[in-house]
């Protein structure tokens, strides 16, 4: 981690040192218009003789050249990475610029003294306060030895120069280099004021950016969802479990929060945790949910919620488990208590029907029949109530479903409906029995849902150790309101049904170490899952 920071950071320091370059150079550029500018006004100044006309075509010449220079510069910055040794490239091309500005303009009386210092300012910004007084030391030796050696006829001029007193050389050369080595401390302590400044805010972005990170890998592992939204009501943050949580793929900030969540804004005001139940691709979903203001001022949203579906769905379903296991023990005792006297009264009626007459024996017959018509109620009340142990065996769940299927084939509720079965080559320890009454039970249904011309869909699933079988019909005629009350007994959508048929497999299945499950809309039709452990 120390390795990468480092890289980092020199990374970092190569790419403030480019900028710095650059800023450079574009000063360059604008300091060689300048010197363009105040030589033009030189010449204007005086009068046309030969010394200003040689004046005037070398000065054009001169600053060609810095601008020649200075794309050759700009040039080299875009192509290699900038280093230590570019930088000092840069600096000694200033120095010679500088050196050839007053050399070709006077020497001494050169009105471009002013140009090392711009040298030593560069050297400030790129090489810090060290390079900044070698840089001063090398423009100061180059500005007196080309004073004097212009001075004393050593080198020629562009322009004829007056040759000055040896008292004016030396004031000249003194204010010169006293002038450079001053601004090259003055620009090298607020260079390391200014490094020292921006170090510490590169410190404190870099301190702030690994805090944003480690806020948005919270927000990103947070169970609950979370959303914030602006004062127009429109998404402006949304966490991954918020996503997870409504059934979106998609991202959610641009959208309307009313559309995600309706009745959300009218829960601002509201102390606490709400619950609202939304609808959300492919489920129907209970959100515990709190609501609070960023700001007043603003009108900004921030939400809270999770999901309590199933924490709602297990709470109602342990609620109506508490519910059968009374009625089951109500009914296995009621049962019982009918049982005797019922087997008491058939018994007497076909004792009766011997020697009887026709008529009462018509009458003895509806005794009988009825008597074995409730006694089949009361078989069917203890198998809800006290469902056997199953004898577990291993089954193929494919020829379970088919053997069902070819049962209800003359059935007259499967008159013109299309049972597609699907194998799956699945195996599970079942009891075989116990299990074909449960698909007896869920198909006949089906059937009655689907009716002339629909559609039964029945496949296999297998995930985390069990085996999932799937009945699907096309009726999709369960009210969403009826569907917590599936299970319950005595509960019956059809006319004439005893309730019991779904409560008994479901009874079933549990005892098998199941579950069954149950979604429906008229889009989609009814489908029931039936999970068993594998075989």
């Amino acid at each position: 981690m120390r390795s990468s920071r480092a890289r980092g950071d020199l990374h970092s320091g190569a790419s403030d040192l480019t900028a710095r370059l650059v800023w450079v150079t574009g000063f360059r550029m604008v300091a060689a218009t300048l010197a363009l500018v105040i030589g033009g006004i030189r010449l204007l100044s005086q009068p046309l003789d030969t010394a200003a006309a040689t004046e005037q075509s070398l000065l054009p010449i001169s600053i060609g050249v810095v601008y020649f220079l200075v794309v050759v510069q700009a040039l080299m910055l875009r192509r290699d990475r900038a280093s230590a040794r570019m930088a000092a490239l840069h600096v000694t091309l200033d120095l010679l610029l500088a050196t050839g500005l007053v050399w070709l303009t006077g020497g001494a009386e050169s009105p471009f003294g002013f140009t090392y210092l711009l040298a030593v300012l560069g050297a400030a910004a790129v090489l810090g306060s060290r390079g900044a007084m070698v840089t001063a030391l090398a423009s100061s030796v180059c500005f007196v030895g080309i004073a004097v050696a212009v001075n004393e006829g050593v080198l020629q001029a562009a322009t004829p120069v007056l040759r000055v007193s040896t008292s004016r050389l030396v004031f000249v050369a003194v204010s010169n280099v006293l002038g450079q080595f001053l601004v090259a401390a003055l620009a090298g302590f607020l260079g390391r004021q200014l490094s020292a400044a921006g170090g510490r805010l590169i410190e404190r972005e870099r301190d702030f950016r690994a805090l944003s990170r480690f806020q948005q890998q919270i927000l990103e592992c947070m169970p609950s969802g979370l959303l914030t939204c602006d004062a127009d009501a429109v998404v402006t943050f949304a966490n991954r479990a918020a996503m997870q949580i409504l059934g979106h793929v998609y991202p959610l900030e641009g959208q309307p929060i009313e559309r995600l969540i309706p009745g959300v804004r009218a829960l601002a005001d509201v102390q606490g945790r709400a619950e609202v139940s939304i609808g959300t691709p492919g489920l129907e979903r209970t959100l515990g949910l709190s609501v609070s203001s960023m700001s007043p001022q603003s009108g900004a949203l921030l939400v809270v919620f999770q999901d309590l579906t199933e924490l709602r769905r297990a709470e109602t379903e342990l609620r109506r488990l508490d519910r059968l296991a009374e009625l089951g023990a109500v009914s296995a005792r009621l049962a019982h208590e009918i049982r005797n006297p019922l087997a008491a009264m058939r018994g007497s009626a076909q004792l009766l029907e011997v020697g009887a007459d026709p008529e009462a024996r018509r009458l003895l017959d509806i005794v009988i029949r009825e008597s074995d018509r409730l006694s089949g109620l009361v078989n069917e009340f203890l198998a809800f109530s006290r469902p056997p142990a199953p004898e577990l065996k291993p089954c193929s769940l494919d020829a379970l479903v088919r053997e069902v299927r070819d049962i209800l084939a003359t059935d007259p509720l499967s008159t013109g409906v299309d049972i597609e079965l699907e194998p799956g080559g699945l195996q599970a320890r079942v009891d075989v029995d116990q299990m074909k009454q449960v698909f007896l039970n869920l198909l006949r249904n089906a059937l009655r849902a689907a009716g002339v011309g629909g559609r039964i869909r029945v496949w296999f699933t297998s995930s985390d150790g069990a085996h999932q079988i799937h009945v699907w019909d096309s009726g999709g005629s369960i009210a969403s309101a009826d569907l917590p009350r599936l299970f319950e007994p005595f509960f019956s959508r059809s006319p004439g049904g005893t309730g019991l048929g779904l409560s008994t497999a479901q009874s079933i299945v549990r005892a098998h170490g199941g579950a069954i499950q149950v979604r429906s809309s008229p889009d989609s039709g009814t489908e029931f899952v039936i999970a068993v452990a594998a075989g």
